[in-house]
């Protein structure tokens, strides 16, 4: 470990500068993922057979559930770099990327190994037409190959953003879609291979991702505390405390991401309780709840790699600048949400659906979905600043109290004033996901004292 100091902002202004540089680079990079997913959505629309589109949904669906349930590779990466890079730690860094990328491509083989049962069980579940289903595995059939190389990009992303190095996470994200959209329409239009061709397209960015990111870390490693480390050993990379510490940081947010997933499919499940248009009213306003992530993302992401650097300098001014500085503007942000979707958010319904029962039907729930970014901004930032401490215990507890809470809610509310009392429990939800965050922050600033601990 260098003796040098780690450098933080030496000023307020400088605090808001750096919190921006590094936010608006993931803010953008997000804005890309809806381009792609309407170029796919266009390129199967047009295909000779309706059922085209929607089995890209489906296999889309699929894969969002079983990458986001793997989304710890990411997280857990971007906490262990960040405290690394805070600390100087030159064998650190190098040994955290190491490590999460052998856990991610066994886990990668892993998938490999049982993609017959995922896709056949996921699919089934997930249900439509024979035709759907049929686009639909031919989908994930063609997507699923990629898999060690798309975990891979999880963790390289993780490692960039620990390192503040945000402007190349942005050049890969965009290389990615970049690649993918170029690909989809050579596979489709020259080839002719139809579904099959969209979901081959999507593995082959993954791979074109993972081939320019690892390019990118070689090509840099000049510049690169890493270097000086010397090289690895398989003994330190699989030292037991070490894989010890990954592994239970990397198990308590796959559980807490368990937990959210399992609040929204509950949410979802309440809504169809109560019809067909209810449960499209809702899902129309859940993409107010997207949009909102797409932006705060940034914010979040920014205080992950900022707190990691604080706490693993062991700088409690620079935690505290870093975690007020990344909450103002995430709250601006939010606030700037809500106040768009109260005044524009029956335009925006316009645009995702022409039905007007259920354009009138979203309207009706609209200022709950105005008010959500709001109740959302404290727990969303907050997330970042757990991960980024790597307190992913308290992350993973909180959320489970958090996600019980808002089944007994969701519940007792729903059957008192029906889909708008499910919309107040997941206000609630969102407002409590930061309460309970909140009065945990504390330990961390608090723990900065005493000698790191292991999964704390």
């Amino acid at each position: 470990m260098s003796a040098t100091a780690h450098r933080f902002p030496a000023s307020r202004a400088e605090w808001h500068r750096h919190v921006l540089f590094l936010a608006f680079p993931i803010v953008l990079a997000n804005l890309t993922q809806p381009i792609l997913a309407a170029v796919d959505t266009a390129v199967a629309g047009h295909l000779p057979d309706p059922a085209a589109l929607g089995g890209v949904a489906l296999g889309g669906v699929l894969f969002s559930f079983l990458f986001w349930g793997f989304g710890f590779l990411r997280m857990g990466t971007t906490g262990l770099v960040a405290q690394a890079h805070g600390a100087r730690d030159a064998a650190g860094l190098r040994d955290a990327l190491l490590r999460a990328l052998l856990l991610a491509f066994a886990i990668g083989a892993v998938v490999l190994l049982l993609h017959g049962p995922l896709i056949g069980g996921g699919l089934s579940l997930l249900g439509g037409s024979e035709a759907v289903q049929a686009h639909a595995l031919a989908y994930s059939s063609a997507r699923i190959w990629s898999a060690p190389l798309a975990l891979g990009n999880y963790v390289i992303l993780g490692y960039l953003l620990g390192r503040q190095r945000v402007r190349v996470g942005l050049l890969l994200q965009v290389w990615i879609n970049l690649v993918n959209i170029l690909v989809v329409l050579l596979l489709v239009y020259r080839f002719d291979l139809g579904v099959g061709g969209i979901g081959a397209a999507t593995a082959v960015a993954d791979g074109a991702g993972f081939a320019l990111g690892i390019a990118l870390l070689w090509l840099t490693r000049e510049r690169a505390p890493e270097r000086s480390a010397g090289p690895p050993s398989w003994a330190g990379l699989l030292a037991p405390a070490a894989l010890s510490r990954m592994m239970l940081i990397n198990r308590d947010i796959f559980l807490r991401t368990v937990c959210l997933l399992g609040s929204f499919a509950w949410f979802a499940r309440a809504g169809a309780d109560q019809g067909d248009l209810v449960l499209a009213a809702n899902a129309v306003l859940l993409n107010f709840q997207s949009f909102m992530a797409c932006g705060l993302d940034g914010f979040a992401h920014a205080s992950e790699a900022l707190v990691g650097a604080a706490v693993g300098a062991r700088d409690r001014a620079a935690l505290r600048a870093s975690i007020r500085v990344s909450m103002l503007w995430a709250a601006i942000g939010a606030a700037c949400f809500s106040l768009v979707y109260a005044l524009a958010g029956e335009g925006i319904i316009g645009l995702l659906t022409d039905q007007a029962e259920l354009r009138a039907a979203a309207v009706s729930y609209l200022p709950w979905a105005a008010l959500l970014p709001l109740a959302s901004v404290a727990g969303f930032l907050l997330d970042g600043v757990f991960i980024g401490a790597t307190r992913t215990r308290e992350l993973m507890q909180a959320m489970v109290l958090c996600s019980i809470s808002f089944v007994v809610l969701a519940f007792g509310l729903k059957a008192l004033w029906g889909n708008h009392g499910l919309w107040l429990a997941l206000l609630l939800f969102m407002v409590l996901r930061g309460l309970v965050l909140g009065l945990m922050l504390p330990r961390i600033a608090r723990d900065l004292a005493l000698p790191a601990s292991a999964g704390t």
